[in-house]
């Protein structure tokens, strides 16, 4: 089957669907690239692995080997294409890629990329990755508060892989609150500490995935926390002045352990199971399963 699959690249011939309009290789690859992480974060039952994208003139594809599937962009109607497993030995078109890029977008999954579940990303944060390097932005803006500081998270995964790794986030220089300012002799800044909690943590996940094994993860956000700034209002001593801001400047490193039971992460997570557990003075505590 391969060989059918590799003479149907190699013989199509190209077909320009939007009235003789040329794209540019450079998008046409970024496209690609948003489209196929997205397809494998969102659909794992058919791409359930990150695979290399790779090129036969005019097509830009990933093979799943575990679906036996093809999917990939044709450069000349830049359209999306899957073929073989369930789809079978005739090439189906998915759809054009601009329209598929504003779907992403529309659905807030636009930030996709291969090391990282964006899926339950807040809307406004931005991704890049160049090798094992993430940077997370939201491009000056500042945008709602998430509920939780795990901009990348780890993908769900189907199968063990045998791969523990522990995530160490700290706060750079550059963190600030602006908007609010305490001036009680004795008494720290709680929006202060707020903030130094909400970036400065422990994470041990369970499974991981190769390409999340030894990310460095890098964030330059801003987030407005003036609703939850509101209940210092009138308090003497307190000065808020809306909007109220929290800007975070932090490192976040993976490094592999032996036993995510074995160190002082403030939580666990299994990436197989959905079952997570919270470090209470030294004894991890079973939170249950997500699934």
């Amino acid at each position: 089957m391969k060989q059918s699959i590799k003479k149907f690249i190699l013989s199509t011939c190209t077909v320009t669907l939007m009235g003789g309009a040329h794209f540019a290789s450079a998008d046409i690859n970024s496209d690609t690239e948003t489209l196929l992480n997205w397809a494998e974060n969102t659909y794992r039952d058919l791409f359930p692995s990150h695979q290399v994208t790779q090129n036969i003139d005019p097509w830009i594809y990933r093979f799943y080997p575990e679906t036996g599937i093809y999917a990939g962009v044709n450069r000349g109607d830049n359209s999306a294409y899957v073929l073989g497993g369930p789809y079978g030995s005739t090439p189906t078109r998915v759809a054009g890629v601009p329209e598929l890029i504003a779907q992403i977008i529309d659905s807030g999954g636009n930030t996709s990329i291969p090391g990282c579940d964006t899926s339950g990303a807040p809307a406004g944060l931005t991704y890049t990755q160049s090798g094992n390097v993430v940077n997370i932005s939201t491009g000056g803006a500042c945008v709602a508060l998430p509920n939780n500081n795990n901009f990348c998270s780890t993908p769900s995964q189907p199968t063990e892989t045998g791969i523990s790794v522990l995530t160490t986030s700290t706060t750079n220089s550059s963190s600030r609150i602006n908007g609010i300012s305490i001036d009680i002799p004795g008494i720290p800044n709680p929006i202060q500490s707020f903030a130094d909690g909400f970036s400065n943590s422990k994470h041990c996940t369970v499974h991981v995935p190769a390409d999340t094994a030894n990310l460095i993860i890098n964030s330059d956000v801003c987030f407005d926390i003036t609703a939850q700034s509101s209940g210092f209002q009138g308090i003497p001593g307190i000065t808020v002045t809306p909007p109220v801001t929290m800007n975070l400047n932090t490192t976040s490193t993976n490094v592999v352990v032996a036993d995510c039971f074995a160190t002082d992460a403030a939580s666990i997570y299994n990436t197989v199971t959905g079952e997570s557990w919270i470090n209470d003075e030294g004894t991890f505590v079973s939170q249950g399963s997500n699934r």
